[in-house]
């Protein structure tokens, strides 16, 4: 049972990247999933979450209008597309299942947490 995110890499100013967060041993129907990242000697933020209906999301204000995220419960795997990219979006980037869903706000990660995909932008 777990969640594996991959998708990273090394993007210049303005690029793109999808990340996916893939499912194995469970299915992810039921979860409410989020991504968080963590750059170096800094703490974890919240980045976005969406519902297990795919019916909501949310986006940390600092990537507003660059980051979608959306899920296809038939692969069993949520994505990240990442567009305008920028050096701050550096990170090691996860992926979560969440505790609660997010009516309100993204909450925090629940009982599956995935290894995560370094993110590097920069020219």
């Amino acid at each position: 049972v777990q969640l594996q995110a991959s998708g990273g890499g090394l993007a210049q100013p303005g690029g793109s990247l999808r990340l996916s967060c893939v499912a194995s041993g469970f299915t992810l129907d039921n979860y409410a999933i989020g991504w968080f990242r963590q750059a170096p000697g800094k703490e974890r933020e919240g980045v976005s979450c969406i519902s297990s209906t795919d019916t909501i999301a949310h986006y940390a204000d600092s990537v507003k209008g660059r980051f979608t995220i959306s899920r296809d419960n038939a692969k069993n795997t949520v994505y990240l597309q990442m567009n305008s990219l920028k050096p701050e979006d550096t990170a090691l980037y996860s992926c979560a299942t969440l505790i609660r869903e997010p009516y309100l706000y993204c909450s925090g990660p629940g009982d599956y947490w995935g290894k995560g995909t370094q993110v590097t932008v920069s020219s």
